[in-house]
This record gives structure tokens, C-alpha cells and sequence, in this order.
């Protein structure tokens, strides 16, 4: 896939949302139509794990589950998700608790003594989500930590052969869009088997707009 043809693709996805503006910041969205993938096996459940060169443009909202002083240097850098040992077995049992805790963070860090306490209590609910804590070292300076995260981009195969991902937002610049996107792209290649090869369509989209087909023409249709 061309530079250019990404770049054009940008342009289309603006010019569409320019002719139905939002009242909130959207998102630029890739998503990767698959082939040759057996949905049934384990290996085709493909996962990204990629730092964006630009990052993902919006502030990322951070939980952790931590006890002492990492806990401490957590609620003294404003985090508002703070999950101690004591509370792991409590939320285990309360489905909507873990639910209303989950829909306010982005990221869980965690305290690496914790993590196996974690996999049992509340992995059930973080795995499928792809929310289950990072470690960090309990001496890491939050700020520095925040800093790497804000970059990653996380996407995985779910139950179809589709993959997306946030590539940035409407305030970014055009390159850093395509710059991101081909970020995504490049790992994309890497981890199939066949490569490039089991790319069958890329698309582009903002939020609430339609999606627009990478390529020759710069069709705008749906994701498939």
C-alpha cells in the first residue's frame, strides 16, 4: 500500500465529516478486512501491541491495581481508579462494579506482586476486554510511565477476520495520521503469516463517518 494512497484517503475522510461536523473530537479509525485466516484457531486471533509515532492524540485514562506506595504515588498523580489487594476479591464478586470501574479507564497499570491475584480475580472480565493491568516497577516515575502508554495502540482478531484501531484524532495533522496508520500496518504484516498477502482491504474512518476503501479509486463504503 502506497503512501500517497493513505494520504488521499485522509483527505476523503475530512471532506466527508466537513460536510456533517460533530460537536465532539472524533476519532480516525483503521480497520483491516482479513483472508485466509481460520477463525477457529487460536493462532488467527491476531494481537497488535504498537507505539504510534504520534500517539493516539487524546488524553488516556489510567487505573491501577496497587497497594502502598505505588498506590500513594498513584491518587497523588490524580489517577481515580485505585484497586488495593483488599479489593480484588470484593469487586470479584460484583459483575456491575467491575463493569462501572472498567468503563473509566483506558489502561489498567498494576503492581507486579498483584498480578497473578489479578489473573484470578478479575481476569475473566479484563482478558475479552483487553484491559488487564500492565506491570510497572512500583519505583517508576508515574509521569514517565503515563509518557510510554500514551503511545500504544492496542487491536486484536476478534470473531471476524477484521482488525481495528485508533491511528489519532481530528486535531492531528494529516502526516501523523498516515504516519501512524502505516505504523499499524507495517506490525500488521509482521505478525501474519503470509504477510501482506492476507490483507484483503484497509479502510479509514472517522467516529461517525462512513468508511473510505484505501486504493485506486478511494471508495467510500463499508468495512468487509
Amino acid at each position: 500500500m502506497k503512501h500517497e494512497e493513505i494520504v488521499q484517503a485522509v483527505k476523503k475522510v475530512r471532506e466527508i465529516a466537513a460536510a456533517h461536523p460533530k460537536k465532539f473530537m472524533q476519532t480516525f479509525d483503521l480497520a483491516v478486512s482479513l483472508k485466509e485466516l481460520d477463525m477457529k484457531k487460536p493462532e488467527s486471533k491476531v494481537k497488535l501491541e504498537v507505539t504510534l509515532p504520534h500517539g493516539k492524540g487524546k488524553a488516556t485514562r489510567y487505573g491501577i491495581i496497587a497497594d502502598g506506595e505505588l498506590a500513594e504515588k498513584a491518587k497523588n498523580a490524580g489517577m481515580k481508579i485505585i484497586i488495593g489487594r483488599g479489593d480484588l476479591q470484593r469487586l470479584a464478586k460484583d459483575k456491575k462494579e467491575q463493569r462501572k470501574a472498567i468503563k473509566q479507564v483506558d489502561i489498567f497499570l498494576g503492581q507486579p506482586d498483584l498480578m497473578v491475584e489479578v489473573g484470578k480475580t478479575l481476569g475473566a472480565t479484563l482478558g475479552p476486554r483487553d484491559k488487564m493491568p500492565k506491570p510497572i516497577n512500583p519505583k517508576d516515575d508515574l509521569k514517565t510511565v503515563f509518557a510510554r502508554f500514551d503511545k500504544i495502540a492496542t487491536a486484536r482478531v476478534k470473531d471476524q477476520p477484521i482488525i481495528q484501531c485508533a491511528v489519532g484524532t481530528e486535531k492531528m495533522t494529516d502526516e501523523h495520521i498516515v504516519e501512524n496508520a502505516e505504523k499499524i500496518l507495517t506490525a500488521l504484516k509482521e505478525k501474519l503469516p503470509k504477510g501482506e498477502a492476507q490483507i484483503k482491504a484497509v479502510y479509514l474512518k472517522l467516529t461517525m463517518s462512513p468508511a473510505v476503501k484505501i486504493g485506486e479509486a478511494v471508495k467510500v463504503g463499508e468495512v468487509g
